[in-house]
């Protein structure tokens, strides 16, 4: 039986920002029961992290954690929860704040973090045969686990979530926080800078990222932020995974957030939609299309598309809802159009978990336009509460969402290619049609509710690449078809 180490600094349900959480939380899971693997999970015991949890956590050791002029100690904590040992590495200094990221110590609380790993590796009873890091704020656990190597035989993994988010630091502190010999440097340098996201590229045995075409896209300067060279050359290293959805936290059937729970029923639906719409005070009419947007308010997210179009697009009879909180620019504008358009767009400029699954619950369709999407999972749970995706075609956008063809009745949704605003609108208006056409209608209904994206392809994936760099006896070639097939080739 592999063991498995992953590395992350957030996981359901315990600390959440976004969708890391989720694969970290869901990800081992699957892993353990479907492809019979022993995985843990190490991050930090944030102040955060709710009593319930702290409550039931087991002290283990201390280790002391040498970087530079610092000594610090972390004290080690145990928690088996779902039938995943979790630890938790606890400093006061570094941890006990409000909040888990945004300070300017940033890049050392995550230095840190990452010695702390590799430290509390001498003192664990469990030796992975795979360390798993995720994102900029492990990648440094795999450089030290590649060059101090404290567990025999050990393979890495670095998984890259959103490769704009990189953990920049000046190039001087490189000896104060990582004590190592200056021909190590060229392993965390880019562009004159310490780079934490380069250090896990750079070292590890294998990189993924969360979606085949988002792992295409990185290579290219458009995407790749300032990374897309050395990405290039590890291009036979690099693979793309689609991550999967928690079908257990995602079921509309047993979900205690909505008001009428269904299996697939458009009917159930509809009564979800009417009682949304008298409690926003919209028009009641059950009739009616209901577009969604759930969403932090920022420019990847396309909103400058949606600007453009929006008031041409309201002329249709349709309503608008949208959730999320962001930059002051889209919340005054959309805060505005709600103004200007009273009966067909609300604008909720905050974020309540409760409202946002009765918003998937209750729409028609769900928009999100992206400027790029390393994988989503808003439309994912969409499909999920059996809502009609409407999409850019960029990164795991691309991959999960198959635009409807009336031709040949094939599609889960309706996609548009170029970040352009009358694309979006064209899009747009074609969904209605397809809406106010009932074989077209029930046609896409249909293919949407056949939609699964659970974690047990997914694992299924990661475990053949582990099984490639142990050795094990799964063939590299069928990790090969594995990845053609997870890539559409």
């Amino acid at each position: 039986m592999e063991k498995v180490l992953f590395i992350a600094s957030e996981c359901t349900p315990f600390v959440k920002t976004g969708g890391l959480a989720d694969v970290v939380g869901s990800l081992p899971q699957a892993l353990q029961k479907n492809e019979q693997m022993e995985v843990r999970v190490i991050l930090p015991l944030y102040d955060e992290i709710d009593s319930q949890w702290r409550e039931k956590m087991v002290y283990e050791t201390s280790v002391n954690v040498t970087f530079g002029w610092r000594n610090q100690e972390a004290q080690i904590y145990t928690l088996k929860n779902r039938n995943i040992v979790y630890y938790f590495l606890a400093n006061d200094y570094y941890f006990t704040r409000k909040g888990i990221y945004g300070y300017y110590d940033d890049g050392e609380r995550f230095v840190f973090f990452s010695h702390a790993v590799i430290e509390a590796l001498k003192h664990l009873e469990y030796e992975p045969d795979i360390l798993h890091a995720h994102d900029w704020q492990a990648a440094p656990a795999v450089a030290l686990a590649k060059i101090k190597q404290p567990a025999a035989h050990m393979k890495t993994v670095f998984t890259i979530h959103n490769i704009k988010y990189q953990g920049i630091m000046p190039l001087d502190i490189y000896g104060d926080f990582f004590d190592l010999p200056r021909e190590h440097i060229a392993g965390f340098e880019w562009n004159g800078m310490l780079n934490c996201m380069k250090s896990g590229l750079f070292h590890a045995d294998k990189i993924t990222t969360v979606s085949p075409s988002y792992a295409e896209e990185i290579k290219d300067p458009y995407f790749g932020e300032g990374l897309h060279s050395l990405l290039q050359q590890r291009a036979d290293d690099l693979t793309g995974v689609i991550n999967g959805i928690d079908t257990r936290e995602y079921n509309p059937l047993t979900d205690p957030n909505i008001l009428v729970n269904y299996r697939s029923a458009r009917a159930k639906k509809r009564e979800n939609k009417v009682l949304l719409q008298e409690k926003l005070s919209l028009p009641i009419a059950g009739e009616k299309p209901v577009y969604t947007i759930i969403t932090r308010l920022v420019e990847q997210k396309g909103l400058h598309l949606l600007e453009h179009i929006l008031d041409e697009f309201l002329e249709e009879d349709v309503q608008l809802i949208i959730l999320g909180t962001g930059d002051p620019e889209f919340e005054d504008y959309f805060a505005a159009a709600a103004d200007r358009h009273p009966d067909k767009l609300k604008t909720l400029l905050t974020f309540d978990e409760r409202l946002a699954r009765r918003l998937y619950a209750s729409a028609d369709f769900f928009i999100m336009p992206s400027k790029f999407e390393p994988c989503g999972l808003s439309q994912l749970i969409s499909l999920q509460y059996k809502t009609v995706p409407i999409v850019r075609e960029t990164g795991g956008l691309r991959d999960t969402i198959q635009p409807f063809n009336e031709v040949t009745g094939e599609g889960n949704g309706f996609s548009f290619s170029n970040y352009n605003a009358h694309e979006l609108l064209a899009v747009l208006r074609y969904s209605l049609d397809i809406y106010h056409n009932p074989e077209q209608w029930e046609q896409l209904s249909g293919n949407v509710n056949k939609s699964q994206f659970s974690w047990k392809d997914s694992a299924h994936h990661y475990a053949n690449l582990y099984h490639v760099l142990t050795g094990s006896n799964t063939s590299r070639q069928e990790f090969e078809d594995d990845s053609r097939i997870k890539s559409g080739g």
